[in-house]
């Protein structure tokens, strides 16, 4: 068995994480705006699904690849993440989020809100309820391939990408299918703005988390076997 990284090791790897998920995936929001809408919603989409596929890649066996509190917080409610280590991980993935938003405020200035979640086509209970509901799937999807051993483990990264281009494809316009309170917390620091809807961000996909790992404890029955837990061995 490899070497077990510590705990500053895997924060790095943490944070590594959803500043590139932050500067690539809002930064496609960014260049949308002041580039005349080189790449669309699908564009956009694709952006998101592919550099989290990429983050999962990259740093996956060093800290899980969480990229997200809401993530983070399914492991740990799911029994296959320490939570004496929660905390930390959200604060390296938050500082990083914010830290990848004030860096793209540095390149484009506010230009797109850089990527500020909002939605503008729904009330706000509704949105609420729809980002709990993405949340729920990719939670779901991400503990099916990441702690089942009757899951193809290689191919975590591909399934969980595909699941937020999909989500972020059919639900961006709407919500912007954040499903990730870090990732809408950062361009809200960033800029100033959107404070006042900042909390459907913060709760939804909390509350969609909880319900995704209630939902695959369903699914997965107790007749099986777990991958490695959390605690011993960080693999997405």
């Amino acid at each position: 068995m490899g070497e077990h990284p510590g705990l500053l090791r895997r924060l790095f790897a943490e944070a590594f994480g959803p500043f590139c998920l932050v500067f690539a995936g809002t930064g496609a929001v960014v260049v949308n705006a002041v580039a005349d809408d080189p790449f669309d919603e699908g564009g956009v989409a694709a952006a998101f699904g592919l550099v989290v596929a990429a983050m999962i890649f990259t740093v996956g066996h060093l800290s899980g690849a969480h990229l997200n509190p809401a993530v983070t917080l399914a492991f740990a409610a799911g029994r296959h993440f320490p939570p004496r280590e929660v905390p930390w991980y959200w604060s390296a993935q938050t500082i990083a989020a914010i830290g990848a938003s004030m860096a793209l405020r540095g390149i484009f200035g506010s230009s797109g809100g850089l990527g500020a979640t909002r939605p503008p086509h729904t009330g706000l209970s509704a949105a609420l309820i729809l980002e709990a509901g993405l949340t729920a799937l990719l939670v779901t999807v991400i503990l099916a391939v990441a702690t089942d051993t009757r899951a193809v483990g290689s191919l975590a990264a591909v399934a969980i990408g595909a699941t937020i281009a999909v989500e972020a494809l059919a639900f961006g316009p709407i919500t912007g299918a954040s499903m990730n309170p870090a990732r809408s917390l950062g361009p809200v620091v960033a800029t100033g703005h959107g404070i006042d809807q900042l909390w459907i961000y913060l709760c939804g996909p909390t509350v969609g988390a909880l319900i995704g790992t209630a939902v695959y404890e369903v699914l997965r029955g107790t007749n099986h076997r777990l991958a490695i837990p959390m605690t011993e061995k960080n693999t997405v």
